[in-house]
Formats: C-alpha cells, structure tokens, sequence
C-alpha cells in the first residue's frame, strides 16, 4: 500500500515558493523577534532563525521591496532545523495582490 501523501508537500505544489532573503519583525505571545524570511508563496512563508510551537499565532511584517509593508496573521505549522514554515491566516485583497506582485517576476 502506497504511504500518504505529504500534504505538506502538496501545499507547496498548489503555491509555489520563491527565493526572499528578507528581514521580517514576528510578533507572538510574549515574544517580539527580527528574523528573515528565506521564501514565500501565497500560502505563507519559511522564517529563518525562530522558535515557535506548531499552532502558535503570531504577526509578521514583512517589508516588501517596492511596494509596501504588509502585516500577515499566520500560524506556525511546521517545525524545521533552521526555523518554522508559516501559513497565513487570511490574505485581504490588497496583500495578496503585493504579494503577487512580488512573486511572479521571481517565479521560474
């Protein structure tokens, strides 16, 4: 019998990423960090060098270049070695149309 598939990995699939390498400010509980985001797709993001448990809400500004400064609700969803991957809580027209932006001259 063939094993699930990883939906993780489908998401991914469905959204792809692209290469970021931006500073972004995480807000949480108690919790207040600069970090970077190594990619985004329109699903979320992958933020480099944070620490947050798989559910946990937290607020990210993410300073898109050229355009504007976009407050993103996400929740954690995955632990990684190097950080946590993140997925949006909700886009409102205006950050989903920065976003793609954004994204589509960088998508190969």
């Amino acid at each position: 019998m063939p094993d699930s598939p990883d939906l993780g990995s489908i998401r991914e699939r469905q959204h792809p990423r692209v290469a970021a390498h931006l500073p972004v400010e995480v807000r949480g509980p108690g919790m207040l960090r600069q970090a970077v985001a190594e990619d985004i797709s329109l699903a979320g993001l992958r933020v480099l060098g944070l620490r947050a448990p798989v559910g946990e809400s937290l607020t990210v500004a993410l300073p898109l270049p050229g355009d504007r400064l976009l407050q993103l609700r996400c929740s954690v969803i995955r632990i990684e070695p190097t950080g946590v991957a993140l997925e949006f809580d909700g886009l409102d027209w205006d950050d989903l149309f920065a976003l793609a932006r954004f994204l589509h001259p960088r998508l190969p």
